[in-house]
């Protein structure tokens, strides 16, 4: 795992598994479908900033060890390596909950190509890694948080959005969004796929 980031050195592939997915807030050349091994997505940071307060925490998606996890890559050009790498830092380092690296991803394509990619992954010794958590857990934490960002329910249902839009279904967070859409909200489309008399 490479952990020194060179700021003038090509271009750059950013891998997004959470709120880079749909939000990514930065300039790029090409948007792949992507898959990392040797890490998972896991709801195992306790969010101090952006969804939540350290009073009231809320709860935010890390690249955790083990597993694979699959996303998306962002091809950037080298001219907007440096202030991407900046920007990226400034959202996901508020906190230095995550280690930045770079890790080999595999894009998807015929044939599937590797790249290096920007990663942060979870650190495992900070105050804010939250481990693995009961659904019942996930749940308080979501519910309560608001951060500096938005509520953390809109986090979580926007991510497991982005994640269908890519076919990709991961029990424990589709279970937990449908929890966070309330019987009401999970019966909607069904409702108003039915014929009208």
């Amino acid at each position: 795992m490479e952990t020194n980031i060179d700021p003038c050195a090509g271009d750059l592939w950013v891998f997004g598994y959470g709120s880079l997915m749909w939000r990514p807030g930065f300039e790029f050349e090409e948007r792949v479908e992507a898959h990392l091994i040797g890490a998972h997505r896991a709801l195992c940071v306790y969010s101090f900033h952006h969804r939540g307060t350290p009073e009231r925490p809320g709860l935010v998606l890390g690249l955790d060890h083990g597993g694979m996890c699959r996303g998306v890559a962002y091809r950037v050009a080298a001219a907007a390596r440096a202030e991407t790498i900046a920007y990226l830092r400034a959202r996901e380092q508020v906190t230095t909950v995550y280690l930045e690296c770079m890790r080999a991803v595999w894009l998807r394509g015929e044939p599937e190509r590797r790249v290096s990619a920007l990663c942060y992954m979870v650190d495992r010794s900070h105050p804010q890694y939250a481990g693995r958590l009961t659904l019942e857990q996930q749940l308080h934490h979501v519910r309560q948080g608001h951060g500096h960002s938005g509520s953390n329910r809109d986090y979580v249902v926007a991510t497991v959005a982005a994640m269908e839009a890519l076919g990709l279904r991961e029990g424990e967070l589709h279970l937990l969004a449908a929890r966070l859409k309330g019987p009401h909200e999970a019966r909607a489309p069904v409702a108003a796929a039915a014929p009208s008399s």
